[in-house]
């Protein structure tokens, strides 16, 4: 099976959700529609990650789960992490973040979702913090991006 994998970044904090709706939906139920099968990468550090797994949840009630995942990917082992299992498809915790500090093992995980990614999703409205380290990260790293902020500006 061709396993087409996408990570999701966005700002802790995100000014106008309907921007973010009117990009992001479109562009997950295109994915799952157009490819064999899409695994969806997301952390869980802010309004960006809550938002878009539930769109990503939304998509798969609607169109169904059959060629889709959502996989949590945290930065260190957390103590509710049996609310996540009711949520999420799977949780995985990236070898390359253990013994880390929390801080540098937000940056250590988010690197390893974009290597582990043939596209990387971001949407990103201004320089600076960890959305758009990802980005820049993402280029450096040579991955297809697609900034969903960019998108819905133009459009």
């Amino acid at each position: 099976m061709n396993i087409f994998t996408v990570s999701l970044f966005g700002h802790r904090r995100i000014d106008d959700i309907r921007l973010l709706e009117k990009a992001l939906a479109p562009a997950i139920r295109e994915l799952t529609e157009t490819k064999q099968y899409v695994s969806f990468l997301i952390g869980r550090n802010g309004e960006f990650d809550e938002y878009a797994a539930s769109v990503i949840k939304r998509v798969q009630k609607e169109c169904g789960t059959e060629n889709n995942d959502i996989t949590l990917v945290l930065p260190y082992s957390v103590a509710d992490l049996a609310y996540y299992e009711m949520y999420y498809d799977h949780i995985t915790v990236p070898d390359a973040v253990y013994g880390a500090h929390p801080k540098r093992a937000i940056t250590l995980r988010n690197h390893w979702m974009i290597e582990q990614s043939d596209l990387v999703l971001v949407f990103v409205m201004r320089d600076g913090g960890g959305a758009d380290a990802a980005l820049k990260y993402a280029q450096k790293k040579r991955k297809k991006v697609i900034n969903l902020y960019e998108s819905v500006q133009k459009g």
